[in-house]
């Protein structure tokens, strides 16, 4: 539930969102005695509500934190998006002023444009999937071949959403 919203001028809104935290702690293997008090703790407060504040886009795409999409909006000059419409959260977008797509997760940001090549080792030539999974989902492939080069802004977003996907 939203208790609270603030829209900025640089293109997104901050909410403050009351979230109900209804999780089971279960071990994967024996617990130690500190893991075993973290599990106690959580089941112990399942049920209960936390208040975060979130970012989204100004068609409600969830952006990150709000540091992250200061940072990204306002200091990069970089307008969020999903990469895919089945997406939960904006990890492409566009820069204006650089003429240049960014893909980004958690660890890693990088911009692409005009004339940029894809080589041997670069993230955008790697899916981040194993070659297991792909296998059964080769439509989860977004990696572009060594020697693709950017010859228009769709192809830079391409490549941001290679990477984007590689480093997720």
């Amino acid at each position: 539930m939203i208790l609270s919203r603030r829209k900025y001028k640089a293109g997104y809104e901050v909410r403050e969102e009351i979230h109900e935290t209804n999780f089971e702690a279960i071990p994967m293997s024996e617990p130690d005695e500190i893991s075993q008090k973290i599990m106690d703790w959580i089941n112990d407060h399942s049920g209960e509500h936390v208040v975060i504040k979130a970012a989204y886009t100004p068609t409600g795409d969830y952006i990150g934190s709000p540091g992250v999409a200061y940072s990204l909006v306002v200091k990069r000059g970089i307008k969020p998006e999903l990469s895919v419409p089945t997406h939960k959260v904006c990890s492409i977008g566009f820069c204006a002023k650089e003429k240049k797509w960014y893909g980004w997760s958690h660890r890693a940001i990088f911009g692409f444009g005009i004339g940029d090549v894809v080589k041997e080792g670069d993230c955008a030539a790697s899916s981040g999937w194993t070659d297991e999974y792909l296998a059964e989902h080769p439509e989860e492939n977004t990696a572009l071949p060594v020697g693709f080069t950017a010859h228009t802004l769709g192809d830079a977003k391409r490549m941001a959403v290679a990477f984007a996907e590689s480093v997720s």
